[in-house]
């Protein structure tokens, strides 16, 4: 065996072995396209309370408190709580003027979302106690729910016997807007439709993506610990690790307003990754233990978030790397290969391992296109099946997007890099002016009471 054709098979067994470590992830694709878990309907209703963060949110935080007041749900089982973090705007009168229960915390050093939810509980625990309520929900401020939102969570809240922390369809507002919110409105599609959906038909934990999702009041009784920048990674990350399962519910639907300026996406999803590196260094060791020892339970599930919190672009970055120099030092490596291709003056052959059709250079280029190819057809079946739910989008729009979704999921590499090689990297708020409201996305009734 040669120098070339012992590499190839090297790297041939690392990268096979990093495709099987995830391959689980296309079944649950799969599953998810054809199967969807349903809940029965119930007549237990559950007392939630509704937790909204905010943070200069004067522009859309009373288009989420109206959605809630305008929800087929018994308004006397519920309570909204917003916490007004480091405004400078009118955030905390708009709430109340629209029926919120409404705190302010001011701390410029604790300035991510983790931190207002921290705060919030406290004064709920102290104020109402936090066992008078059944649940909490966490939202964002600029979400609006659909008219069966906070019933069909219920209805899976209690399907899962209320042990369960149930997340939601994570639609978009502002869909078609522009190129950027579309590349976001499929990023959430795709993590709902072809991630969280299929887990849960198998039984196996998903995870909760920043917003969105019901918990029960006994997972905040002691308060709220994750105030990192990606404090739903870290949520998801203990949750399972103490064997509490996360479960999606199909039905439920809420709208979010995504970015529209590239800065404030590439910024915001530096972010994400630098919180996502931080979780993978404090948990993957805790994660790993528990997946190989007796008695875990849930041990699939164990095993599938510890691969989620793997960086996965950067571990393929590296070994394309270390493809890229073992190939450039071969004739440093290997004598005779050096001897007949530089010194007999047979070059040429040497550089043909980089651009014939055996060759490196030729290799990636063509699985750039083929993951091009097929990840440009992910964004095709997703708008074909979620035709009913992806609504607003020009079919100018639809191409662009699908075009454009391979290069939205390759920046991710340096992204990753920035966020890795990143030290002072803070949270920012994204600014959200958009005026959506309760009757724009249930256009069928817009006259359900308060």
């Amino acid at each position: 065996m040669d120098y070339f054709t012992t590499i190839n098979v090297i790297m041939t067994v690392l990268f096979s072995l990093l495709g099987a470590i995830t391959v689980h992830f296309v079944v649950f694709a799969i599953v998810g396209v054809f199967r969807k878990k349903s809940v029965p309907r119930t007549d237990k209703i559950n007392r939630f309370g509704l937790i909204i963060p905010a943070r200069n949110e004067e522009e859309v935080v009373a288009g989420l408190i109206e959605s809630i007041k305008k929800n087929d749900y018994p308004q006397d089982m519920l309570q909204v709580f917003v916490i007004a973090h480091n405004c400078s705007d009118r955030t905390a009168d708009i709430a109340r003027e629209h029926g919120a229960t409404v705190y302010e915390y001011n701390n410029p050093a604790e300035n991510t979302m983790g931190y207002a939810f921290k705060y919030l509980f406290s004064c709920i625990e102290r104020d109402y106690g936090t066992q008078n309520y059944d649940g909490f929900f966490l939202f964002n401020a600029d979400n609006i729910l659909d008219r069966n939102y906070i019933a069909r969570m219920n209805d899976a809240f209690e399907y899962y016997n209320r042990e369960s922390v149930i997340t939601s369809f994570r639609n978009s507002k502002n869909f078609g807007t522009n190129l950027i919110s579309g590349l976001y409105g499929m990023y959430f599609a795709v993590g709902c439709r072809l991630e969280s959906r299929g887990r849960t038909v198998l039984g196996c934990s998903t995870r909760v993506q920043g917003t969105g999702y019901l918990v029960n009041s006994n997972v905040v009784k002691d308060g709220w610990p994750y105030v990192s920048l990606t404090e739903d990674w870290e949520f998801t990350a203990d949750q399972i690790l103490h064997f509490n399962n996360i479960r999606y519910c199909d039905d439920a639907v809420f709208y979010d307003e995504q970015p529209t300026t590239l800065h404030i996406m590439w910024r915001q999803r530096v972010r994400w990754s630098r919180g996502h590196l931080l979780v993978f260094y404090a948990r993957f060791r805790d994660l790993v233990t528990n997946v190989f020892r007796k008695g875990t339970c849930h041990r699939g599930s164990v095993y599938d978030i510890m691969v989620n919190t793997t960086p996965a672009p950067l571990f393929m970055l590296l070994l394309q790397i270390l493809q890229f120099i073992l190939t450039v030092t071969a004739p440093l490596v290997d004598r005779s290969l050096t001897y007949r291709r530089v010194f007999v003056g047979d070059t040429a052959g040497f550089w043909q391992s980089f651009w014939l059709s055996d060759g490196l250079l030729f290799t990636w280029l063509r699985s750039t296109v083929l993951s091009f190819i097929f990840t440009a057809l992910i964004a095709v079946l997703i708008f074909i099946i979620e035709r009913r739910r992806i609504k607003g989008v020009s079919f100018g729009m639809k191409v662009l997007i699908t075009l454009a979704w391979p290069l939205f999921l390759l920046i991710q590499i340096p992204i990753d890099v920035q966020a890795l090689l990143s030290r002072h990297l803070g949270w920012k708020p994204i600014p959200h002016k958009d005026k959506t409201s309760f009757e724009h996305v249930n256009p069928e009734r817009s006259d359900v009471p308060e």
